[in-house]
């Protein structure tokens, strides 16, 4: 029998976000790359947003968003990792133009 091609539909207020490759992993000013390993505090990372439920009111498939990924549900779809979280988990959406915001860019 062959494997069918199921849709996956998020439920509720869940995002299913990739983790942005090359997130973990950082410089510093000076130019020294310092490994994900190497962390001292709690870092956030960048994911991209994959699905989202029907009552997800921020975010849309495709944005790049700010998440912990600590305490993170991880599901692994056609081989890819994924993390499964509730949309108030999410920290910021990265917009090319927003109203309201820090008046940083990525």
């Amino acid at each position: 029998m062959p494997d069918p091609r199921l849709e996956i539909q998020m439920l509720h207020d869940r995002v299913m976000v990739r983790i942005v490759e090359g997130s973990g992993e950082r410089r510093s000013s000076a130019g020294i790359v310092i490994p994900a390993t190497a962390q001292v505090a709690k870092r956030l990372i960048w994911g991209e947003v994959f699905g989202v439920g029907q009552h997800v009111r921020t975010v849309k498939v495709g944005d790049r968003v700010l998440l912990s990924p600590e305490d993170q549900y991880e599901v692994e779809v056609q081989g890819v990792p994924y993390l499964v979280m509730r949309e108030r988990d999410l920290h910021a959406v990265a917009a090319e133009r927003t109203e309201h915001g820090t008046g940083l860019y990525l």
